[in-house]
């Protein structure tokens, strides 16, 4: 079962890194690609949309809009580009409207009439090529609000921030952890050698008590004790079957 929950804690780990990991990447490309005219991204260039001009047919404000290079002979009635914008009340903004048809400008340079949907009105300016952006190629709900919310400072606390805050915390009681067990080894192993040498110790005590008896004779004799001092030859088969000797010096007293 720990090992079960050990599974599942470093699967959350890895996917609030991936989560992390993410959300910064996200950023950067938003900031350095998106309303970008002279970025784009495999291709496209991508734009969060700002008005509901087109709501009412193909994709509302805060969309994300994917726009792809075309050459402006090619377009037609119906479709739907992106153009820097001549108009007096947006000059140099990119706006994505419909195109309603092919026309020429005052100078008698080719363009188009565009439109958005929602309003049904025409643009003020007539649209001519260079100013043509792109041709629209599709749209992604509402991910232009996210990357929009991600260039706010509650947007990168809760994104960014704190997802990476949360690893290095994860971390940190990982590292804990790990020196906690490494001091319990530690003490467990220094515990071990400590009654390890007691044992040795306590070995020692009966080895130098046995020498002991050999040097005063003391306990070799089968006769009985003299009272008040030791008998050289009492032999006491107790005290001799409870201890073991491999001592070649008094093997023969057995």
């Amino acid at each position: 079962m720990k090992k079960f929950f050990i599974t599942v804690k470093n699967i959350f780990v890895w996917l609030f890194v991936l989560l992390a990991v993410s959300m910064m990447l996200f950023t950067i490309i938003s900031s350095t690609v998106f309303n970008r005219n002279d970025r784009n991204l495999f291709g496209y260039k991508m734009y969060i949309v700002n008005s509901d001009s087109m709501a009412s047919t193909d994709f509302d404000a805060g969309d994300l809009i994917l726009v792809k290079e075309v050459n402006p002979t090619t377009l037609q009635e119906g479709d739907i580009i992106s153009y820097i914008s001549q108009d007096t009340y947006s000059f140099g903004e990119t706006i994505t409207h419909k195109i309603r048809s092919a026309t020429f400008d005052a100078q008698g340079n080719p363009g188009f009439i565009t439109y958005g949907t929602t309003t049904n009105t025409d643009d003020a300016s007539i649209v001519t090529y260079p100013q043509i952006v792109g041709k629209y190629q599709g749209n992604i709900p509402h991910l232009g609000k996210f990357f929009a919310f991600l260039k706010t400072t509650p947007g990168y606390f809760v994104c960014i921030f704190l997802p990476f805050l949360l690893i290095i915390l994860n971390e940190a009681v990982r590292f804990f952890g790990l020196m906690r067990d490494y001091k319990q080894e530690q003490t467990s192993e220094l515990q071990e050698e400590k009654n390890k040498l007691m044992e040795e110790l306590q070995a020692l005590k009966k080895e130098m008590e046995v020498h002991k008896a050999i040097l005063t004779g003391s306990r070799f004799s089968d006769k009985k004790q003299s009272e008040g001092k030791p008998d050289p030859e009492f032999f006491d088969r107790e005290f001799y079957e409870n201890n073991y000797f491999d001592d070649e010096e008094f093997e023969w007293r057995k």
